[in-house]
């Protein structure tokens, strides 16, 4: 059976939403797509490493669309991982496992991977929405569309724009 590695920020959890609105909250302007994309979170978002400290942001993150449900069907079909560089947001680390419980409660805490680097990670099929990740994955890679990675070039990563992008993908 393939083994996937499956990103959580920006794959699963909706992050971005949470950047706006924290950001909204903070100074009081929505951030329009316009200005995200193309451009680093930490310069669309001057305190995003705040953010991300904050207790509640992962916790609170909205669950991107379609994948719970393509999530499980890809869960009988492969072995799945969820995988996280959660070691660089030592806070996180309850939030994730709590988040991933509540709206992927089919993944056991066996398939709950968090970690430094993903340079460590063995599966066939990688997806993720950073390079620094993907670039050194010896499977696979699948580069999902986000913000700040919408107008680079993919290379050899193939990119998917959406859970349904995935589903035809690896589901056929």
């Amino acid at each position: 059976m393939k083994r996937i590695s499956v990103d959580m920020d920006g794959v699963l959890a909706d992050v971005y939403s949470q950047f706006i609105k924290m950001h909204a909250a903070e100074f009081g302007q929505i951030v329009s797509a316009a200005e995200i994309n193309g451009r680093p979170e930490a310069e669309v978002f001057p305190n995003e490493r705040k953010y991300v400290n904050s207790s509640g942001f992962f916790r609170g993150a909205p669950v991107m669309e379609n994948s719970q449900r393509i999530l499980e069907a890809l869960n009988k079909k492969y072995k799945i991982f969820i995988v996280s560089a959660a070691m660089e947001f030592p806070n996180s680390l309850s939030e994730k496992q709590s988040w991933l419980a509540e709206h992927f409660s089919f993944i056991s805490w066996q398939q709950m991977v968090f970690c430094g680097s993903k340079e460590i990670i063995k599966a066939d099929i990688m997806i993720d929405d950073h390079f620094k990740n993907l670039n050194f994955f010896s499977g696979e890679t699948i580069l999902f569309t986000q913000p700040h990675n919408i107008f680079a070039d993919a290379g050899s990563h193939k990119r998917v724009e959406s859970w349904i992008d995935i589903e035809q993908l690896l589901l056929g």
